[in-house]
């Protein structure tokens, strides 16, 4: 296993996910999802019906990631998704539902 501290070439990108998106399996699908790709972050329900993101990993563990997240899994319809890029030293050992 790969120690999270250790590459210098770390993206950490904040999402917000909107549409159909609570209810529909998002949350547990986007766990898996970032585990095969060795993702690392957060994913959240919000009250306002969105689901929030922290999706942190190299560049193209997070193009992957937000390339799943634009689509979500069936059931599940994304009308928009907005990214805004995180500049933190804070370093995730996984990804997990909170």
């Amino acid at each position: 296993m790969q120690d999270p501290h250790s590459d210098s070439h770390i993206e950490t990108v904040h999402v917000t996910v909107s549409g159909t998106v609570q209810g529909v399996g998002y949350r547990h699908a986007a766990v898996r999802r970032a585990h095969l790709l060795g993702a690392r972050g957060w994913v959240q329900n919000m009250l306002d019906g969105t689901v929030e993101a922290l999706v942190q990993g190299t560049p193209d563990q997070v193009d992957h990631m937000l390339e799943w997240l634009r689509r979500g899994p069936p059931g599940a319809y994304v009308a928009e998704i907005i990214t805004r890029r995180e500049f933190t030293d804070k370093r995730y050992a996984h990804f997990e539902q909170l």
